[in-house]
């Protein structure tokens, strides 16, 4: 038999538009009153019909959160770490891949704002002026770039670059590269400033595939020190020099960013800068439903691990 809003008010004491505003509205009711109807509500098995409160409320109680590639082993910490938060505000969330493809982020962007409250966007690839403009149709917070007038999480990789070379530097290492990722992408703008005067090779794919074709351009560079774009790149960069003979880390040290999984088991394991993903992936749930929409930036971390030593002699 189904449980009503009528039989949670019965077992609760209270009016069925009590119950309801401790669902839809729950700061209009008394903190104790709305426990004791979630307690009943909880016993009784009731579940608030979604399409119901979202006509009453204007709201769908659904999120968007777009990724540029949701096979990056990036990416799944922050979506879980979304969700879970989202769900313990009785959201649902929907989760979409742009295949780091400008046009397609645009065009799920654009679908998603007809069924959602709001919009994580993640590494997007888009211009900051297309996204400014349709930020008019749909509340925005952008995940890992920052635009001005948008609320934004950004985790901060210049500092993570800078402890990474600062790292190199401490181990003897005098000729250094940065391996950047593709042209356009804001994490890889602020590594590259954050390498002032590091020679840079790219732009590449943000990818193992990326890291293999740019291990020719290492090789010659003479460099024994090599910051990647990402841990993907750093690890494909790891097997292509391997391919040409150069070693890791005896010839040359590399050292990736994001500490994905991947990368803990290479073999020699992977030195990273390490990523907040999941507190970046609760920050950006918490930031949608913040009207002030500040902006935040949470700090990164080195790992030091088997793929960096001493300079060659």
């Amino acid at each position: 038999m189904t449980v009503t809003i009528r039989d949670v008010a019965r077992a609760s004491g209270v009016h069925v538009s009590t119950v309801s505003r401790s669902f839809s509205a729950p700061h209009l009711v008394n903190q104790a009153t709305r426990d004791r109807v979630l307690a009943a509500a909880d016993q009784l098995g009731y579940r608030p019909n979604r399409a119901a409160r979202a006509l009453s409320t204007g709201r769908t109680m659904n999120l968007g959160l777009i990724v540029a590639d949701i096979a990056n082993p990036f990416f799944p910490p922050l979506i879980k770490a979304a969700q879970g938060h989202a769900r313990t505000h009785d959201y649902h969330v929907f989760v979409a891949d742009t295949d780091e493809d400008p046009a397609t982020e645009e065009e799920l962007i654009r679908t998603l704002a007809k069924q959602v409250d709001g919009v994580l966007l993640c590494s997007p690839r888009l211009a900051n002026d297309t996204i400014a403009r349709l930020a008019e149709d749909v509340p925005f917070v952008v995940v890992n770039r920052e635009i001005e007038g948008l609320p934004c999480v950004l985790m901060d990789v210049a500092q993570g670059a800078r402890l990474a070379l600062e790292h190199l530097r401490g181990l003897g290492h005098t000729r250094l590269a940065y391996v950047r990722g593709p042209a356009g992408s804001w994490t890889s703008e602020q590594m590259r400033a954050a390498a002032t005067g590091v020679p840079v090779i790219g732009p590449n794919q943000p990818t193992a595939q990326g890291g293999l074709a740019a291990a020719p351009a290492v090789a010659d560079s003479g460099a024994t020190g090599v910051l990647a774009y990402n841990d993907l790149v750093a690890l494909g960069l790891i097997e292509g020099l391997a391919g040409l003979g150069v070693g890791v880390p005896g010839d040359v040290s590399v050292i990736g960013v994001d500490d994905i999984l991947p990368g803990r088991l290479n073999r020699p394991k992977l030195t990273t800068v390490a990523m907040p993903t999941p507190a970046a992936g609760r920050a950006a749930v918490d930031l949608l439903m913040d009207e002030a929409g500040a902006s935040i930036t949470l700090p990164t971390s080195l790992i030091v691990r088997e793929s960096t030593g001493e300079a060659p002699r």
